[in-house]
């Protein structure tokens, strides 16, 4: 991702933590001086069932062409099918992801960091199995409401190996591994 770009993703980073909302997803578009339009979306806290939804309402009130799309990534996990669905929804719509050198993507946040077509990592990334509140009867739901929950189909649809799912469902959900810098490259997450 070009210099001047993550510039303008911080800049615009901090804009968006200075409002008084604590919404989880929220879409701004800003002008850069020399980039011209971007469009912003920032991901925060954890990823809950509805914030597709908001993502979609956020890009359909901001159409046009913009010079770059940026993923801003602060998000501690949380629901992975809906993570899995924003993602997708992202990919379409052609967001680079960032994880600004504040910024933390761990478990479910995973699924958006690799929907980035460009992946620009400068905070921390923290990988483990996801939790089912349910147990396994929350995937069965997620199956029978239609909606497709496999890490390792995603993945692939991301460009990004398989073993990166094989790799999550090791580490136990009450865990945390953070990746390193060769670790993330090494999973095209970088």
């Amino acid at each position: 991702m070009p210099t001047a770009l993550i510039q303008a993703a911080l800049l615009l980073a901090a804009a968006l933590c200075s409002t008084a909302t604590l919404a989880r997803v929220e879409i701004e578009a800003a002008q850069h001086k020399r980039l011209g339009p971007l469009l912003i979306a920032k991901v925060s806290e954890d990823i809950a069932p509805g914030d597709y939804e908001a993502l979609l309402k956020g890009l359909r009130a901001n159409p046009g062409r913009f010079a770059g799309k940026i993923l801003l990534l602060d998000s501690i996990g949380g629901s992975a099918p809906e993570a899995i669905r924003m993602g997708r929804l992202l990919r379409e719509t052609g967001f680079d992801a960032l994880v600004p050198s504040r910024g933390v993507c761990q478990g479910s946040c995973i699924y958006l960091l690799a929907a980035g077509h460009k992946k620009t990592v400068r905070g921390h990334v923290g990988l483990h199995r996801p939790r089912f509140p349910s147990g396994d009867s929350a995937l069965a739901q997620a199956v029978h409401r239609g909606e497709r929950y496999s890490p390792s189909a995603y993945f692939r649809e991301m460009n990004l190996p398989g073993r990166l799912a094989d790799e999550m469902q090791r580490i136990e959900p009450h865990k945390m591994r953070v990746l390193s810098t060769q670790e993330l490259a090494g999973f095209g997450l970088q």
